[in-house]
């Protein structure tokens, strides 16, 4: 099961932001994970709330957004969303091969909501970065 790397890889991650801007206790945590990037979300969410137990992240929710796959044609470069694996282009019928994946392997920390140590203050911080999986 690699959603446990993965977890452990993202609560490093925040927890190093959350110290980095004062975050104290942390609510929420928003990423995007791509259909390709094999992570199963009730995977991940369990692995990550198992090990996040008496940190500042306990309790926190793992918002998971997933992504489509998306692919450019080579021909008449028109990006369109797959279903099924069927990589049929809309304008241009069945391709043979070539295709550009534009999304759906990513694994994305959007963002890191909680609350810094002061009374009513709340920070976010949204990362933005991609960051590799098992690091």
């Amino acid at each position: 099961m690699h959603e446990m790397a993965i977890a452990e890889s993202l609560l490093g991650i925040v927890l190093d932001e959350s110290g980095r801007h004062g975050i104290t206790r942390v609510n929420r945590i928003q990423l995007q994970v791509g259909a390709l990037a094999a992570v199963v979300p009730a995977a991940l969410t369990f692995c990550f709330e198992l090990i996040s137990r008496d940190t500042i992240v306990a309790d926190a929710v793992l918002a998971i957004e997933m992504v489509a796959v998306v692919v450019r044609c080579p021909e008449c470069k028109e990006r369109f969303e797959v279903d099924n694996q069927f990589y049929v282009c809309p304008r241009c019928g069945p391709i043979p091969a070539g295709l550009d994946l534009t999304s759906g392997r990513e694994l994305t920390l959007l963002s890191i909501e909680g609350e810094s140590g002061d009374e009513d203050e709340s920070s976010e911080s949204p990362c933005g970065e991609e960051y590799p999986r098992g690091q």
